[in-house]
Parts: C-alpha cells; sequence; structure tokens
C-alpha cells in the first residue's frame, strides 16, 4: 500500500479560486458595512443636534413655536420626553413611585417554576391560586411607555421634579416637520 499515493487530495482549482474569491468578497462587504454604520451614526448625530439644538435654539431666538415654509412645510418644536429604570436603581425608583402616590404604575407579575417531577405540586399550587383570584407570574416592572407619559405629565403639565438618576429620565425639544406629501 503506498500511503503517500492514498494521502494526495486532489482539488480543482477553479473551485479553490470560486472559494477564495467569495471570501474576499465576504470581507469587502463586511468592511463596507462597517464603514456604512459608521457613515449613519455620524449622521444621526447631526440629525440629533439640528432636532434637538439648532433648529429650537433658532426658533427660540426668532420666539416662534411654528413656522410655515414654502410648499406647504411647517415647522414645529414640541417638547421631547424618554424615561428608562435602570435596573440598578429599579428598587429605589419603585420605592419613590410608591412613596410620591404613583405605585399603580408599577406591574408585579409572580411566577413559579418546577422540575419534572413537580407537576402534581406545580398543578395543586396554580389551582389554590386561582381559587383565590390570583395570579401565578410575578414579575416587577413599569412599562416604558407608561413611564414616558408619567415623566411627561409630572415635568410639563404638573409642573413637578421626579428624580433623574432613578428614571434615566431625558427632555428635549424636538423639532417635527411636516410637509404635505
Amino acid at each position: 500500500m503506498d500511503l503517500e499515493a492514498e494521502s494526495i487530495v486532489r482539488i480543482d482549482l477553479a473551485m479553490s479560486t470560486n472559494i477564495t474569491d467569495s471570501c474576499k468578497k465576504l470581507l469587502e462587504t463586511q468592511k463596507k458595512i462597517e464603514a456604512t454604520e459608521e457613515e449613519l451614526k455620524k449622521l444621526k448625530d447631526v440629525e440629533t443636534t439640528l432636532s434637538e439644538q439648532t433648529i429650537p435654539n433658532l426658533m427660540q431666538q426668532a420666539g416662534v413655536e411654528l413656522i410655515k415654509l414654502e410648499g406647504g412645510i411647517s415647522v414645529e418644536v414640541k417638547p421631547f420626553y424618554s424615561a428608562r429604570i435602570p435596573a440598578s436603581k429599579s428598587e429605589e425608583a419603585f420605592q419613590w413611585l410608591r412613596e410620591n402616590g404613583h405605585g399603580d404604575l408599577i406591574k408585579n407579575q409572580v411566577s413559579l417554576e418546577f422540575g419534572m417531577k413537580q407537576d402534581n405540586e406545580a398543578k395543586s399550587i396554580v389551582e389554590e391560586l386561582k381559587s383565590k383570584g390570583l395570579p401565578v407570574k410575578q414579575k416587577t416592572t413599569v412599562h416604558p411607555s407608561s413611564l414616558r407619559g408619567f415623566v411627561r405629565e409630572q415635568i410639563q403639565d404638573l409642573g413637578k421634579d421626579v428624580p433623574a438618576e432613578l428614571f434615566g429620565t431625558y427632555v428635549a425639544n424636538k423639532t417635527k416637520i411636516t410637509t404635505k406629501e
């Protein structure tokens, strides 16, 4: 038996070239995607600056909140609110909401996990909780849109402060451009 002859692998050179070319094309494509994503990030930063700083400042200096341009385009600056409770501050945020009469924003969900051989125990507990009219799952959260609406109402409508460090609040004026199209 000739081991050397047996160990020779024959590769079709055309296939090898196709594989090489396709790999090069993949690498080029990945580089283009990365560059395009970086360019998109820069464009979004420019958009944010124009929408939240430049145009609102210019309109404030001009003493206007709404202007109409040629072609049926209207430009308006409106307050924009964003809020998100950081995981590290959730207990403090929930406590603040409860202490300040806004505990109804908090959703409380309870769940239990059982092993494979605990079906009867799980079924029994579920039936007991259901007989009492209670849900089985627990998860404590505040829905993002409820939190955003709450923050907007507190700041804009009621003139109250909410702890920014607890709710990750972000308040800015944002430009809204409406076209006829």
